[in-house]
């Protein structure tokens, strides 16, 4: 019995001590794989503005927009120019979320002086909705409806050509009744 257990140790100790060899000769490690963690937010196409549009002319329609009315330490009481801009999309797609504290802040969007969203309260994800491009401009104004619990209507937009390519990312902050406009051009 001595014996046998004595053979299958000597056994073991060499098989263990050849194969030991042999992996220190050939084992090469396998790198890691990388994984990007990182998530980069939509890259803005810089467009230039080539529409001249004079805010003051814009909203000097009393029948669509409310007259400014800002007092000393309150600016927001005025309608808010958010710029134009060009693309040949057929489509866009308008996302929007209340910029800063989620106090119940509600509006209204019209396109072309037609309402497509009649109410729609902001919250802190975004909502959207798509159009359908017409030749030429696109006016899309967003009418506050009221402030929520913190003044003034603040919210966060991002316009997407049907590529789903970033066209204008901003922030609007617009009294009760005032509107935030943007107009889109399509070539």
């Amino acid at each position: 019995m001595k014996r046998i257990l004595f053979l299958i140790i000597m056994i073991s100790v060499s098989i263990q001590g050849y194969t030991q060899e042999e992996l220190n000769n050939k084992f090469k490690p396998i790198p890691p794989k990388e994984i990007a963690t990182k998530i980069d937010p939509p890259a803005i196409v810089e467009k230039p503005d080539s529409l001249q549009v004079n805010p003051d002319e814009l909203f000097k329609d009393t029948s669509l927009y409310k007259k400014e009315a800002n007092v000393e330490g309150i600016f927001y009481r005025r309608n808010q120019y958010l710029g134009s801009f060009k693309t040949k999309s057929l489509t866009s797609t308008i996302r929007y979320r209340d910029a800063a504290f989620v106090d119940g802040d509600k509006i209204k969007v019209y396109l072309n002086d037609q309402i497509i969203v009649s109410e729609v309260s902001l919250n802190g994800e975004f909502q959207e909705f798509k159009i359908t491009l017409v030749d030429g401009i696109n006016k899309i104004d967003f009418e506050a409806l009221n402030e929520g619990f913190a003044s003034p209507n603040t919210a966060e937009f991002q316009v997407y050509d049907d590529k789903g390519v970033v066209i204008k990312a901003s922030q609007w902050n617009v009294g009760t009744g005032y509107k935030a406009t943007i107009i889109v051009v399509k070539e």
